[in-house]
């Protein structure tokens, strides 16, 4: 029932050999970023909140040769056409869908004023696409990735991530957050990312114990951000800020809430409650990880995730299923704490817990979700892995 990740050697060859097979040429450039999964803080990374997330052992990789044109081939090996991308124009959005990540990517060069030239590339992933685990900026910092070796640049980390975040918004039209761009280009082995939403600033938190690791469950119920959900909800967010007087999030109180709560009417009082009380569990999440303390998270976990399903109204019931299951097993079947992650609308769920134990925590997260869904859940561990970065580069 525990999926085993692909390794990432394996991607490379595959996207290797299907770049030739498709296009006749051999790869002399290779990017690879990971998807990321969020430990707690969901949806305050717009709202100057603190997210903590980490890059996941499930990379997408693309294989690319410049192809002295100034016309971009891409494909993906989950097949269609490949698309072709005239590089004399300044990218806009258009069709296909998918392709809008890339655009925005290389428009993000364009407004630098690189001039990029012709490429063939192809697309291979292992990160499950529509389960909340950020397969799209994935995508897009593989791409930046891949244009800084080809064009033999290297922007900071901060500005690839941002460059990254802008392409979402005005390409794939997802108001965003900084989390997922930031997770995938700032992640480290062994390391939790704690974002500081409000400063732009990252920091590296040790997540070293070995025994520990992180069960993801892909519900199978897949989700689309831009049908307007996530954007209503960030809509909510930004009337209660106003209507609360206050310049930042990090100035408001749980106090502030209840005293406006009549006057912010409902919904938007429980998207704010949600949002205070989410940064002050994100920021307690830290503390207690520094302290080692790791049986702590799983009353914050819970509360955050009662929090989404309750107040901010982004969990489903297949995401409350798994999670409700995991709670069953407890801590005396290794489980920690369990929660949705991710924008939401389905997706997946995270559940921290004993490694020696994962295997037999997983049967039993699958086999109970089938039974009480008919749905059969992914589900697969990891622990916090390399962030974007340039796997092979022949000049």
């Amino acid at each position: 029932m525990l999926q085993i990740n692909p390794p990432l050697n394996e991607l490379v060859s595959l996207a290797k050999k299907g770049l030739h097979e498709l296009f006749g040429v051999e790869a002399t450039h290779l990017a690879a970023a990971p998807g990321r999964v969020n430990l707690i803080g969901e949806h305050i990374d717009y709202c100057d909140g603190f997210v903590l997330p980490f890059a996941i052992e499930r990379y997408l990789v693309i294989a690319a040769r410049p192809n002295d044109t100034m016309t971009a081939r891409v494909a993906s090996s989950l097949g269609g056409e490949p698309v072709e991308l005239d590089l004399t124009q300044l990218q806009e959005p258009a069709e296909p869908k998918w392709v809008n990540y890339l655009r925005g990517v290389i428009r993000g060069f364009q407004d630098r004023g690189y001039e990029i030239k012709g490429f063939d590339a192809l697309i291979v992933s292992s990160i499950p696409g529509g389960a909340g685990l950020s397969s799209s900026a994935a995508l897009e910092c593989a791409m930046a990735t891949l244009l800084e070796g080809i064009l033999g640049v290297s922007l900071e980390l901060k500005e690839k991530a941002l460059l990254c975040q802008k392409a979402e918004h005005n390409f794939a039209f997802v108001p965003c957050g900084i989390m997922d761009q930031f997770a995938s280009t700032f992640g480290k082995e062994d390391h939790l990312v704690m974002i500081d939403c409000q400063s732009g600033e990252p920091q590296w938190v040790p997540f070293m114990n070995r025994d520990l690791t992180v069960l993801i469950s892909n519900t199978m119920v897949h989700h689309e951000l831009s049908d307007g959900g996530y954007a209503l909800r960030r809509k909510h967010t930004e009337q209660a800020l106003s209507a609360l007087g206050k310049a930042s999030w990090r100035d408001v109180s749980e106090q502030d809430v209840l005293t406006m709560w009549d006057q912010l009417g409902d919904p938007v009082n429980r998207r704010a409650r949600h949002v205070v009380g989410e940064i002050a569990r994100t920021m307690a999440a830290a503390k207690v990880l520094e302290q080692g303390d790791f049986q702590a998270l799983g009353p914050l976990m819970a509360a955050s995730h009662d929090s989404l399903r309750d107040d901010f109204e982004v969990s489903c019931a297949e995401l409350d299923a798994m999670v409700n299951i995991a709670r069953s097993i407890g801590n005396e079947g290794g489980v920690i704490g369990a929660r949705m992650t991710g924008g939401g609308f389905g997706g997946s769920t995270v559940t921290l817990c004993e490694a020696s134990a994962a295997s037999v925590i997983a049967k039993k997260l699958a086999s109970e979700y089938l039974l009480q869904t008919g749905i059969t859940a992914q589900i697969f561990a990891s622990r916090p892995a390399r962030g974007a970065h340039l796997l092979e580069w022949e000049k």
